[in-house]
């Protein structure tokens, strides 16, 4: 209850505070459909960038293509799209819901993780120093036995998504006794497959328009300009492109909040490789990746690699790195060792030859691809999440605050006359004149300081910067930071430096 609690405050301060609204709203809206406000905007392009510089621009070996969101048919009859990119449906009969169901099995074994983790916490608190977590896993009664209901679960889940088994995913839910969450029945329906593609038309006129759709990814954008990348930009093997763009799926279940969306924004990048050397760069993309994301200070322990039950067919390697939501443990990216799948099948359908030539080998050769693929919507949703706090102050009072990595908040300070009056304003504007050009900033002088204190706190801005009468005669201003309230008189001249420091995307990455 505590977690649902804690999400419905997420969702409540990303609509108060200017992030994300309802699309439509005023219509009633569209249900799995989101508008990014205006800071929901800024941060979700500092995501972007920060995945961009980090992926492209610190890589010599990997390039960036923005590719069309309209591709022609065939492209998806070649991935497998349109014959084989489905979702197993169920109904519950009471309730009138309807659930994807790999989804209903996924969540009840992570509600059997997560009573696991509950003893082991439990057990460590109450031992302290002296707990052995490993010793604790292999001897301890509840942790074997539910940890054996884990292990038989994601074998019979392996089992009926590899024979697309779907009377036996069904029975599945029935054996596990999983209910409805909104009716709490068992009364479910038989299982469905279910085309997860939008389809649209192009064309002047009903009779000559061609049938299309809307790309349920941005891979095969990379994968159909391969050749071209590579001869224009005369790359050479291991390379990767690299891309960000919006994607569409029909989802079944689309909820919890921008987790799961009919539209959404990837970031992908796809490593061509030479064949047999795939699994040394798997484990590297493994480790590189990670290590991305523990820069942001966001918690290793809200981070697990979850490996694959089920490959696709394609695949010989494929990973998730988990983040730990307010709803659970759920997948944030995922690493695939895709083979020469995708080069093969546009060169079967196209007729093009999509191969390299080794000049070292002095051969020619389809390349394997190793992929990372990252939703930026569930990235911005796990930073924002994470960072939304309340704290306990010494006063007896509470704040609430959103500590957002200084790296990615929308605006990096904001610029506080202490009063409207005495040529204060004049000071601060000033300041903001000079700051915005290397920074996002914004002018508040609403209110008395504390209550804009505590308004820039909430939006998550990491600097206030207060402008009083001390600073008509020396020149200095109040700077104040965000997490831990700590206040220090400095010059203006040195605001820049200070802010440049904390904000620069140089001292993140460089965690790495």
């Amino acid at each position: 209850m505590a977690n649902e609690d804690q999400f419905k405050k997420v969702i409540s301060h990303a609509k108060e505070y200017g992030y994300v609204f309802q699309s439509s709203e005023i219509y009633d809206g569209l249900s799995a459909v989101y508008d990014y406000a205006q800071n929901g905007a800024e941060l979700k392009k500092n995501i972007r960038d920060y995945w961009w510089k980090a992926m492209v621009q610190m890589h010599d070996n990997i390039v960036g293509i923005d590719a069309a969101i309209l591709m022609h048919p065939t492209t998806w009859k070649a991935s497998g799209h349109v014959d084989a990119f489905n979702d197993p449906l169920i109904d519950n009969k009471d309730s009138k819901k309807r659930y994807r169901a790999d989804v209903l099995v996924e969540e009840f074994r992570e509600k059997i993780q997560q009573k696991i983790d509950k003893d082991i916490t439990k057990a460590a608190k109450r031992f302290g120093d002296a707990f052995d977590e490993k010793e604790f896993r292999a001897t301890n009664g509840n942790v074997l036995r539910r940890q054996k209901q884990i292990d038989e679960i994601s074998t019979k889940l392996a089992k009926v998504q590899e024979e697309n088994d779907l009377e036996g995913f069904r029975q599945l839910i029935l054996d596990l006794g999983i209910v409805c969450p909104v009716s709490g029945s068992k009364n479910w329906t038989e299982v469905k497959q279910f085309n997860l593609m939008f389809g649209t038309k192009l064309g002047a006129s009903a009779e000559s328009a061609m049938d299309l759709y809307l790309r349920p990814e941005t891979a095969q954008g990379i994968f159909v300009n391969f050749l071209n990348v590579q001869k224009t930009g005369r790359m050479k093997i291991p390379f990767g492109i690299a891309q960000t763009g919006k994607a569409f799926r029909n989802e079944i279940v689309a909820r919890q909040f921008i987790f799961r969306m009919r539209e959404f924004e990837q970031m992908e990048m796809q490593f061509f490789i030479k064949p047999g050397t795939q699994k040394e760069w798997f484990e590297y993309w493994k480790e590189t990746r990670l290590k991305w994301h523990k820069s942001l200070g966001l918690g290793e322990e809200n981070y697990r690699f979850h490996d694959h039950d089920k490959l696709a067919h394609y695949a010989d390697a494929a990973t998730d790195i988990e983040f730990n939501f307010p709803f659970g443990f759920k997948e944030l990216e995922g690493i695939h060792s895709r083979t020469d799948f995708d080069l093969k099948q546009h060169e079967e359908y196209s007729g093009k030859k999509l191969q390299y030539f080794d000049h070292e080998d002095n051969a020619n050769y389809t390349p394997y691809v190793l992929e990372t693929s990252i939703g930026l919507d569930r990235m911005f949703l796990a930073v924002f999440s994470n960072a939304l706090v309340e704290e306990e102050l010494e006063n007896n009072t509470t704040r609430t605050v959103l500590k957002l990595p200084a790296v990615l908040a929308p605006t990096k300070a904001a610029i506080l006359p202490l009063v409207k009056k005495d040529g204060l304003p004049d000071v601060a504007k000033k300041i903001v004149e000079d700051l915005k050009w290397d920074f996002n900033v914004t002018y508040d002088e609403k209110d008395a300081v504390g209550r804009r204190y505590r308004r820039q706190d909430a939006n998550g801005t990491p600097f206030c910067i207060t402008v009083d009468h001390d600073t008509l005669e020396d020149n200095s201003v109040t700077i104040r930071h965000r997490d831990t309230m700590e206040q220090k008189r400095v010059k203006i001249e040195d605001l820049k430096a200070i802010i440049k420091a904390e904000v620069d995307v140089k001292h993140w990455l460089q965690k790495m």
